[in-house]
């Protein structure tokens, strides 16, 4: 079997878990207990019976069950999202809005503890044993335990407070040339909106705080698995064979050991990009940080399905890409592997 068939088989393969996905989100939704209705009214017994059953009706909820299946899957993959049950806001404006904060800060954030926890995870396998080894995989284990509210709450009160080196939340400074004291999103419909130099500049001051945190809480277990697979590959033949021909050790440890070590990493990199879009509802709690994680917080709050619906299923579906992304690059990392 070569890589064009492989292909379609895995694009087959995401159709129908993509299917599996929306089939599960919808009957999580239908199964979970109470009436949407009382809730959005702010206490049970506010309506009355025959407005109760009039709403019910003019939302659906009376259909039956394969008509609300059928309506489901179609919205979802044409991306007919509708509007908040709270705000009655468009769930794409809202998701549109968040999503680039979110991209910033998880994609910063991710793309730095990757580098990070793989560069010592190897440095701490090549030194094995060793005082730097058993610093590096102390402190990974430590940050990676602290929880980042603790940790965030931290750096608020010691650079934000004590110091004064970075505000104490949200995206941006004070803007007062916006009418609304803050500047638009960065993806704002129908324009594409570019930010100044010095307002890129403070929403990457504002940035360095949560992007921290997490780069802290994140760089742990990349260090912990890079280093485990390293020490695997470097005590294999190839390695001693390499060693014997006189073969730089930075060219052993970082282009021959880590290149054959990098399939988990690649796997554990290719979840935590699809898991990007989820936000770190905490994190953004804690800075007050307008991205996905907290409109989820909120929605989870109020009780917004349609948000919730959404946003399950565009994270299952960034996973699903991301996962099929990483099969296809195991094969350009490691040319042993074949698509056969």
């Amino acid at each position: 079997m070569g890589l064009k068939i492989y292909v379609v088989k895995r694009i087959i393969y995401m159709i129908f878990l993509t299917w599996f996905v929306l089939t599960l989100n919808f009957l999580i939704f239908e199964v979970m207990p109470g009436n949407p209705l009382e809730f959005f009214a702010g206490r049970p017994g506010s309506l009355s019976a025959e407005r109760v059953e009039e709403l019910m009706t003019l939302w659906g909820f009376r259909d039956p069950l394969y008509v609300k299946y059928y309506r489901y899957i179609v919205n979802m993959l044409t991306f007919q999202f509708g509007r908040s049950a709270r705000t009655g806001k468009l769930v794409g404006d809202l998701i549109g809005e968040a999503l680039p904060n979110t991209l910033l800060l998880m994609g910063v954030s991710t793309v730095f503890s990757i580098m990070l926890g793989v560069l010592l995870g190897a440095v701490a396998a090549y030194k094995r044993g060793g005082t730097l080894d058993t610093t590096l995989v102390t402190g990974s284990l430590i940050t990676y335990s602290l929880p980042t509210f603790w940790m965030g709450m931290l750096f608020l009160i010691i650079f934000g407070l004590q110091l004064g080196w970075f505000p104490l939340g949200k995206i941006v400074s004070y803007w007062p040339q916006y009418p609304t004291g803050h500047p638009p999103p960065l993806f704002q419909t129908p324009w594409f909106y570019i930010p100044s130099f010095e307002e890129l500049v403070n929403r990457l001051w504002h940035l360095t705080l949560p992007a921290m945190v997490l780069v802290l809480f994140q760089f742990g277990g990349y260090l912990l698995l890079t280093r485990a697979t390293m020490i695997d590959a470097l005590s294999e033949d190839y390695i001693v064979t390499a060693r014997a021909k006189g073969v730089k050790e930075r060219v052993v440890v970082f282009k021959h050991a880590l290149r054959n070590a990098s399939l988990p990493i690649i796997t554990s990199a290719a979840l935590a990009f699809g898991f990007m879009l989820s936000g770190a509802i905490i994190t953004e709690t804690v800075f007050s940080w307008p991205g996905l994680g907290g409109l989820t917080w909120r929605a989870i709050q109020l009780y917004d399905m349609p948000i919730l619906h959404v946003l399950f299923y565009v994270i299952a579906l960034c996973v699903i890409i991301a996962n099929f992304m990483a099969d296809l690059l195991y094969g350009v990392v490691d040319p042993r592997i074949k698509y056969g």
